[in-house]
């Protein structure tokens, strides 16, 4: 018992220390994604909002494309290297991910040459003008890349090793585009030029993804691969390979079918709205990442009562980290939009709905990477092809008719019963959920921090936006952060938070 409290504190620990230097990368992320996005649309004057619809889908369709011709392999990855490592045979991990990627390679690159080819007749699917064939032919180019560089990256993060996600994912890709994009505006400021500043970047991350792989694993004995080593992994990642591209497709088949039927400047800023939302999940992706090796070998070793309580604490953390910015994007949403431009706030109401779903995502925590790191792909793969349905057939119904706020409708609906359908499926395979008594402890921090971002707001709504936006957000921040430590953490949190500040508590409350 004292050994398995033990390591329980020990994961919690490295799991903490993974997820502090991830939310750090995510961070940078967020900021240089939604830089880029800005970036664009005012580089490119009064055409900037249509400029950014149609970058934002060429790159999201080589993302999602690379998602999911990497047949699974990033997951294989991680799930493999953790279990084989937590079995103590670490040498047999490069044998591993080497059969992961040439898989991956394989589909990947097939995938972008099929792309590359029918550049011009997706271009006029997507109702893309000028610049659309080249968007289309450089987002093929970026398809083998997307794919490759998660699969080295997973392998990396199965030995438990976070910092190399964070400096090349979330941090080194994105700095990257904007820096390749802006040079590649001075030989064509175009929309081309900015996908194929884009397959760029992911080159580039791709080579260093490699090559901390292959330095990382440099002194493990060489073990050969067990036999039906490529058969197994195969098998694993049939399912995952259509999950995968159901999984991005469920942030953005609304805006594909929203396409089709918006006008001017509607598809970018809806394009806005949704990159906005997906901040929302900062916190839970970060914890996802680094959670998952950790399901992986807990799973593997039986340990379902360790498995049960991190995931019950790592989810409350996510929340009680994501309040914050929820409150901000729902109190604000108008001065949020208006960094984009003047003509972004008319999606004010699409981003409270998006907001909905996406709030519902965050409260079930990991679920979705917990049954993918316990083998469960095929049900996986069932509740995606069901959720890309619903999500499709409510686009297609609503957005005619209520334009951007239909298309935001059917992703919040589609959030909310994507993961009620995980949430029951963890329950049923690995009798673990995310909730406790101590989720009741972050009302209070919740609620003083949302009347003080109200009342800020309406105090200077006729101000800048600027400052609207920043003085909500502070104000309510201190506010959430003091009330947060006085009543929204257990006693060994609390404790856990005076000893980082070098300080003893004063009072010991109830646990």
């Amino acid at each position: 018992m004292g050994r398995a409290a033990s390591d329980g504190r020990g994961d919690r620990r490295a799991i903490l220390a993974g997820t502090g230097q991830n939310i750090a990368g995510l961070a940078i992320f967020v900021v240089a994604t939604l830089g880029t996005n800005v970036l664009i649309s005012r580089a490119f004057g009064a055409s900037g909002a249509s400029v950014l619809g149609a970058v934002t889908l060429a790159t999201q369709f080589a993302f999602i494309a690379g998602a999911a011709t990497r047949f699974g392999m990033d997951m294989a990855a991680v799930r493999r290297v953790a279990i084989d490592v937590g079995k103590g045979e670490p040498g047999r991990v490069r044998s591993v991910v080497t059969s992961a990627a040439a898989i991956a390679a394989a589909v990947s690159v097939a995938a972008g040459l099929l792309v590359v080819v029918a550049a011009a007749p997706l271009a006029r699917a997507f109702g893309l003008g000028e610049g659309g064939r080249a968007a289309f032919v450089a987002a093929g180019v970026a398809i083998p890349f997307v794919a490759l560089c998660q699969v080295y990256l997973g392998a990396t993060r199965g030995l438990k090793i976070m910092r190399h996600t964070l400096t090349i994912y979330w941090a080194g890709q994105p700095l990257a585009w904007i820096a390749l994009m802006v040079l590649g505006w001075v030989v064509s400021k175009s929309i081309g030029m900015s996908v194929l500043a884009y397959a760029g970047s992911w080159l580039l991350a791709t080579a260093a993804a490699w090559f901390v792989w292959e330095r990382d694993t440099a002194s493990f004995s060489a073990l050969p691969a067990e036999p039906g080593e490529v058969r197994d992994l195969v098998r694993y990642g049939t399912p995952r390979a259509p999950a995968a591209v159901l999984s991005q497709l469920l942030f953005w088949t609304d805006y594909f079918v929203f396409s089709h039927y918006a006008k001017g400047s509607e598809l970018g800023v809806y394009a806005a709205c949704v990159r906005v939302a997906q901040t929302l999940i900062l916190f839970l992706t970060a914890v996802n990442y680094m959670f998952s090796p950790f399901v992986a070998d807990l799973h593997h070793r039986g340990e379902r009562d360790q498995l049960d309580s991190l995931y019950k604490a790592l989810t409350r953390w996510v929340v009680a980290g994501t309040i914050p910015l929820l409150l901000l994007l729902a109190v604000a949403p108008g001065p949020v939009l208006k960094v984009f431009g003047a003509q972004f706030q008319s999606g004010t109401t699409a981003l409270r709905i998006l907001l909905i779903g996406q709030t519902v995502n965050v409260a079930v925590g990991s679920v979705g990477f917990i049954l993918i790191m316990v083998g469960r792909t095929g049900w996986d793969l069932m509740v995606y092809a069901a959720s890309f349905i619903l999500d499709l057939g409510v686009a297609f119904a609503l957005a005619p008719r209520l334009g951007m706020e239909g298309a935001a409708i059917a992703q919040a609906v589609t959030m909310i019963a994507s993961n009620g359908g995980r949430l029951y499926l963890v329950w049923r395979f690995v009798h673990i959920q995310p909730f406790d008594r101590h989720y009741l402890r972050l009302a209070v921090p919740a609620a003083c921090s949302a009347v003080v971002m109200i009342a800020v707001h309406l105090t200077l709504r006729s101000s800048a936006w600027a400052v609207d936006l920043l003085a909500t957000g502070a104000a309510g921040a201190l506010v959430y952060v003091g009330t947060l430590v006085s009543f929204g953490l257990t006693m060994d949190e609390r404790r856990a938070v005076w000893r980082i500040l070098g300080r003893r508590p004063g009072v010991e409350g109830a646990a």
